[in-house]
């Protein structure tokens, strides 16, 4: 056992998540330290005493710029039941998977025109995806290297500035306050449901610039045991630390549903926040959308059979995962989504006030 923690412990060592514990107060105020993003402690959105250095520092976990992808047929290293976080605008589709995002947690990426950030933190689970056009420039981020709510602080090149990650704002620098714009949908599913329904996908080539052992979680046991952290965070025990939910939210407010409610596939409407949301999927995704003004009239069914069509309506339209109309008198619409992300448990009521869907 005690091998088992000193191995686990060397591997972060490597990553931005690493076991120092050390508090952001003690770093340099000085904007251009290559040591400290943040150019003055003292101005913060969250608690400075709540922000930990990671360990590695800025960069210590480098971040993907212009990443190589491959066709589904190609990529042979990736398993069935490997994680992905999939998206699609027009014809382009990428899968963005958790191996290597468990060691790189950004991507910085271009899809046909959309420059977006793809952000994942291990630690939390959380997988969200950012416009990197910011104030009428472009920026690429970085991994700051610093963790609030053990959760990644990732920073933009442009300014310098922190950026909550599950609060998608600015926290630190220039551009503290700034709200993150969301690029949306970006669903979490096994690859081989991903691939199944859109087997044109491209996904992100293991030839990254750096060598990095993709085949390894570099955390242990740390994504299956609800008692394993490695830094202070609240503890929410109205269900397991580490169950993936889809977490809704809007106004500082969060409504998270779990898995077990749509084994099967199933279909809940809700009013939150202002906003009629439909949610569908089923033991394997779940996927989110704003059904707000004339389509609120419509009648959703549930008709996923494994392809990309996961909806028909009473119109006779039917909608993809992703929300576009594939067939039927709106064929080329498309389905508004609603702010939401797959995360851990823990991590949705520690920056939340947040609600458990009950069916």
């Amino acid at each position: 056992m005690k091998k088992k923690i000193l191995m686990l412990f060397a591997l972060l060592g490597l990553l931005v998540c690493s076991s120092s514990g050390t508090e952001v107060q003690g770093q340099s105020s000085d904007p251009d330290s290559s040591n400290n993003p943040s150019p003055n402690v003292d101005q913060w959105n969250i608690p400075v005493a709540e922000v930990f250095d990671g360990g590695p520092g800025r960069d210590g976990i480098p971040a993907l710029v212009d990443p190589i992808f491959v066709s589904a047929e190609d990529a042979l290293l990736i398993q069935d039941d490997d994680l992905i976080l999939g998206f699609k605008n027009g014809s382009e589709i990428r899968a963005y998977q958790h191996l290597v995002l468990d060691w790189h947690e950004i991507i910085n990426d271009n899809v046909t025109g959309v420059n977006l950030a793809v952000t994942y933190c291990p630690l939390t689970g959380t997988g969200i995806a950012w416009s990197r056009d910011i104030r009428g420039s472009t920026t690429t981020f970085g991994v700051s290297g610093l963790l609030y709510q053990t959760n990644l602080i990732p920073f933009d090149r442009e300014s310098n500035s922190n950026w909550s990650q599950i609060l998608n704002e600015a926290v630190n620098g220039t551009l503290r306050g700034t709200e993150a714009e969301l690029v949306l949908p970006l669903v979490e599913m096994e690859w081989g449901v991903w691939k199944a329904m859109y087997p044109e996908t491209k996904v992100l080539s293991f030839n990254t610039g750096f060598q990095r052992s993709y085949d390894v979680y570099p955390y242990g046991d740390y994504k299956t045991n609800n008692d394993t952290f490695l830094f202070p965070v609240p503890k929410d025990d109205r269900l397991p630390s580490k169950e993936r939910v889809l977490a809704v939210v809007e106004n500082g407010n969060a409504l998270a549903f779990r898995f077990e409610d749509f084994t099967g596939g199933a279909i809940y409407r809700k009013s939150f926040q202002g906003r009629q949301i439909l949610v569908a999927g089923n033991s394997k995704f779940m996927t989110a959308f704003d059904i707000s003004g004339p389509i609120s009239n419509l009648e959703f069914t549930y008709i996923h059979d494994g392809s990309a069509v996961l909806l028909e309506d009473n119109e006779g339209n039917k909608w993809s995962v992703m929300g576009d109309a594939i067939s039927g008198p709106r064929q080329g619409e498309k389905l508004a989504s609603v702010p939401a992300f797959m995360g851990y448990w823990f991590s949705i009521p520690a920056f939340y006030q947040t609600q458990i869907y009950q069916p």
